[in-house]
């Protein structure tokens, strides 16, 4: 399984939950790219290997020349060859040989060797199975380093990318982990399927209701759901009533509030989306579905027309999806046209970090310096249709992908009023969370019983002393 629930992206963002949300100081949509994507690392990316002692672009951290590099690296919806991408730029730079290792079990595969000392020289730290932050963060490497040094086109990394680059992966003062990619949440549709039927993407869930209607009457459904990512839909509600209700809403839920689920809102958005349920606008059997196949009845089959989700769908299901798709996204749904609440969710995820341990730290941050250059940048936002934290590489026509140029306009479009949701993934609640969605979305469950088992999980976490609690504003 490609492992993406939305949880599990939101997990590596979870467990950086003391750290603030990364604003973005520059809409994507405004970013000039100076150069396009490549397959393979550009000679123009390497160096001649010479005068390192005289060149801070070349090798700040005193990598060992033919030393070996390891890389550990989540395979989920980007893949790991961006992370090869750049190890090949650092092998022809250093005459290193970087040896990139796919995993979708980083917690499995890494803690014993945590246990041991025998840990790689770089770690992407995501996914379901990803290590508790709180388990490792003193094992690691502060980064701080990476971000003083040039890149390499010989600019201070840190003048480079978008602002609070380091709060998410910093913790209690300490930046330990990069999160790399940005990620914009929305509801995605297709674009020339909603232009052949003459139809407009919602804005609020009347819109979507209404469009529920037109749907069935083409012998689609609104929506479609997979068991793993059912708690999709629980995102989409929670972010559609943060845009409704602002800060009051958000930290209600992020700081474990008694009530926080029957805040109106909240409750609105359920009593709507339980409505879809009702009227048959979701697509039956979801909670024995996969999650990607529900995806390609979206995707591929087009049997249902809308779904919720982070801006890796497009490269998560580049392979099922229809010709001429033309994948475009708009903001999840609020209530009303011009909300008053928060603008977009959007927060960088894809947490790299250092242990301390490993034989080749100095490899690690190179790797991890490496990526964060103009040409890996362009290269995984033309590969992964999605932007990294490194300003400037996302050409307005984006690559030519609809779905980059929907997540411009939206980062655009919130005017920088963004938000992120952490509590869920902190307190380690999808899991549970999961049942109580796939019940409701399957017509098993009213807004009433759905409210009442979210507050139980919440109340319970609150009461348990045993949970650190993280105070989140």
């Amino acid at each position: 399984m490609n492992d993406k629930s939305l949880s599990r992206r939101s997990i590596l963002r979870g467990a950086a939950a003391t750290a603030v949300a990364l604003p973005f100081g520059v809409a994507l949509a405004s970013c000039a790219s100076s150069g396009g994507g490549s397959e393979e690392p550009t000679d123009d990316a390497t160096t001649d290997g010479g005068d390192t002692e005289n060149d801070p672009t070349k090798n700040p951290f005193g990598v060992e020349e033919g030393s070996s590099i390891e890389a550990v690296i989540f395979d989920g919806g980007y893949g790991t060859d961006y992370v090869s991408f750049a190890g090949g730029i650092v092998d022809k730079n250093l005459g290193t040989t970087t040896e990139v290792k796919a995993t979708q079990k980083v917690a499995q595969e890494l803690q014993p060797r945590f246990v041991s000392g025998d840990v790689p020289d770089l770690i992407d730290n995501s996914g379901a199975d990803s290590i508790g932050w709180n388990d490792i963060r003193d094992r690691l490497e502060t980064l701080d380093d990476v971000l003083e040094a040039n890149n390499l086109e010989g600019k201070p990394i840190k003048d480079s990318l978008f602002s609070g680059a380091k709060d998410p992966g910093t913790f209690d003062g300490k930046f330990v982990a990069l999160n790399y990619v940005l990620t914009v949440y929305g509801v995605w549709y297709s674009g020339s399927l909603f232009e052949e039927n003459g139809w407009d993407a919602p804005a609020t869930w009347d819109d979507a209701l209404a469009l529920g209607a037109k749907a069935k009457e083409q012998g689609k459904y609104l929506f479609t759901w997979g068991k793993e990512a059912a708690t999709y839909y629980l995102t989409l509600a929670v972010d559609g009533a943060v845009r409704e209700g602002g800060d009051k809403v958000r930290l209600a839920l992020e700081n474990l509030e008694p009530d926080s689920w029957s805040q109106p809102e909240i409750q609105t958005v359920f009593t709507k989306m339980k409505e879809c349920v009702d009227k048959g606008y979701f697509m039956p059997g979801g909670a024995g579905t996969q999650f990607t196949a529900a995806q390609a009845q979206w995707s591929k089959d087009q049997d249902a027309i809308l779904y919720p989700s982070g801006s890796w769908i497009e490269n998560e299901m580049k392979d099922a999806t229809a010709p001429d798709f033309q994948m475009r996204a708009v903001p999840d749904l609020s209530l009303t046209a011009n909300p008053g609440g928060l603008g977009l969710r959007a927060e960088a995820g894809e947490p790299f970090c250092v242990p301390s341990q490993a034989d080749n730290i100095a490899g690690g941050k190179e790797v991890l310096r490496t990526m964060l250059s103009k040409e890996a940048a362009v290269n995984f936002a033309k590969e992964k249709k999605a932007p990294t934290i490194v300003l400037d590489t996302v050409p307005e026509d984006g690559f030519g992908s609809t779905a980059l140029q929907s997540q411009g306009k939206m980062l655009a479009d919130a005017n920088n009023s963004f938000f992120t949701i952490k509590f869920i993934n902190l307190y380690g609640m999808n899991t549970d969370q999961l049942v109580y969605m796939n019940s409701f979305l399957s017509g098993d469950k009213s807004v009433e019983e759905l409210t009442s088992d979210l507050q139980g999980l919440t109340d319970k976490t609150r009461e348990d002393d045993s949970i650190e609690k993280v105070k989140i504003s």
